[in-house]
This record gives structure tokens, sequence and C-alpha cells, in this order.
């Protein structure tokens, strides 16, 4: 499902001067809007929010309609040629209204609150796309982004080739027996470990790519206690590059917690691109055979 927003309560002039923000990083049901519409009326000048949203519009050949994107979508590299509008939870109305947008195509989860308000209210109509962390979401943006710029066939035919990958990247470790335990830590601060539990990219690439997520026991981010960590019993940690500053590994080994676990005692780590293994986009089938690579070796089918 998708919300479109066409209230003209807010003026651009009324906004104020470009102002673009750069920062670093890492209900999928929102109502329809009364008109029911899906497709932007004018996509001559896109706005892209969210890092697989811009890949699924390269990935639709369709490139030619953006206008801006931002900071999260680095992929592929000539989006990084675009205008930024600021990092997709730190938006302001003046950096995504300064490229005078025909239309605004944002992930849902762009941020903040006050800002995504102020743009619903605008006359620029504005698409949100549902995110899930499954195979299926994949298939839902791919036809949500085709719909709103017109080219629904297209995003038929590459929803059958992305799914088709999909089933092919799972299907590889199907067969495993015995599944690894794989602890995602977003970030160390002070000693502690900031992980992701259920409901979260983490958990859904960790489970497709034939591995147990360590952490059950919340929902989203959290800081997780010494206790937890070796409770956890993680065979694997699994981190991000590209996201701030990295966490050398001596400093992640030398944690007591972590060195009481199995993931600990083999310095086992393994470190990806963040928009790459958490972007649920076009790229994700890829990026389930490389983790499951890293996890299982030649265990893995080809």
């Amino acid at each position: 499902m998708v919300l479109v927003s066409r209230l003209a309560s807010v003026s651009r002039p009324a906004l104020g001067p470009a102002a673009a923000v750069f920062l670093a990083f890492a209900a999928l049901m929102p109502a329809q809007a009364a008109e029911g519409l899906a497709t932007f009326a004018d996509r001559s000048r896109i706005v892209a929010i969210g890092g697989s949203i811009t890949e699924i519009v390269y990935a639709l050949g369709e490139q030619d309609r953006l206008v801006a994107r931002d900071s999260t979508s680095r992929y592929p590299q000539a989006a990084a040629e675009l205008p930024g509008v600021g990092y997709m939870r730190q938006l302001s109305p003046e950096g995504v209204l300064s490229v005078n947008p025909s239309g605004i195509l944002a992930l849902h989860g762009s941020g903040p609150k006050e800002t995504v308000d102020v743009l619903k209210k605008t006359s620029i109509p504005f698409i949100e796309v549902a995110e899930r962390y499954d195979h299926q979401g994949i298939l839902e943006k791919i036809h949500i982004v085709g719909r709103a710029l017109g080219v629904g066939a297209k995003a038929d035919a590459l929803a059958v080739e992305i799914d088709a990958k999909l089933k092919a990247a799972e299907k590889q470790t199907a067969s495993i027996k015995e599944r690894r335990r794989i602890l995602f830590v977003l970030s160390m601060q002070g000693g502690k470990l900031l992980a992701a539990g259920s409901d979260t990219a983490a958990d859904g690439i960790i489970k497709l790519s034939g591995g147990i997520n360590a952490i059950d026991g919340f929902a989203g981010y959290k800081q997780l206690s010494d206790e937890a960590v070796i409770t956890a019993r993680p065979d694997v940690i699994l981190m991000m590059n590209n996201a701030g500053p990295a966490t050398a590994d001596d400093e992640l080994f030398s944690n007591p917690a972590v060195a009481s676990t199995p993931a600990g005692a083999a310095r086992k780590l393994i470190r990806m691109d963040g928009g790459y293994l958490l972007g649920f986009g076009p790229r994700t089938a890829d990026a389930i055979h490389d983790l499951a690579v890293s996890l299982y070796g030649s265990q893995v089918a080809d």
C-alpha cells in the first residue's frame, strides 16, 4: 500500500531557501489517499528517499526521472552524482523542496515525523513505500515503485526476475543442518553492544541467509547487558561497513562478554557494506548468497 498526499496548505515559497543536510549512518500499510492514486501525475522530477527505492528506480531503467536522492542512496555509483537532500531520517522540508520536485517517493520510516508531515501537506504528491524485511516485501516495493512511476509492466518483469534470484539464493542453504547463531552489532559504545532483535533488516537478512538471530527477546535495536551477550551464545558477529566510525576488531574481541562467546573465542566477525546487506532491494539475493558463503563456506549449494 502507499500513501499519496496532495494537500496544498503549505506553499513552497513559504518554506524558505534550500538547506541540504548530510549525516552518516544505518505501519507497513499506511492509509491510501482519498483519490486512491498510486501513480504520480507528473513523473518528470522525482526525489527518491531510501537506498532501496533509488536502486529499484535504476533497476527499472527510470533513473532519468530522478532529480535528487537521500544520502543512503549510494548505489549505483551514478546515483551519487545526483543532488542530495540529506539523510533519510533527518530530512528538512527545505532540502527536499529545494529541487522543485514533481513527486516525492519515500521509504516508510523516513523522517523526522515533523518533516514528513510538512511534506505531506504541500502540493507535491508524496508516495510512501512500505518496508518489510522479507522476500515478499522486496517484491512489494518493486511493484509500488513501478506503479508510482507509471511503469507497471517493467515492475512486473523485474519482480519476476528478482523473485527467481531470491528463491535460488534461499535454496542454497536449505540442506544445512547446523545453523549458526548470528549476533548483529550496530555499534559499540562504552563497552556495550547495540544489537538487532526481531523486526529489523538485520534479523531478516540473517534468516534469509540460513542463520539464526542470536537475539530473540525483543524487537528493534537495543543495548545488551554483558549477561545478555553471554546468554546469546553467538557463533558469529555481523557488523556493517560504511556506517560511521568503525569498531576495531581488537576492541570488539577484548570485551569480556564477547570474549566469553563462541564467536569471541574464535574471533569470528563478518563485515559487509550496510546498504548492500540491509537494503532489501534488487541486490538482496546477492547479499544473501555472500553472507551464506561467509557463514557456511562450501556447505552452500551452487
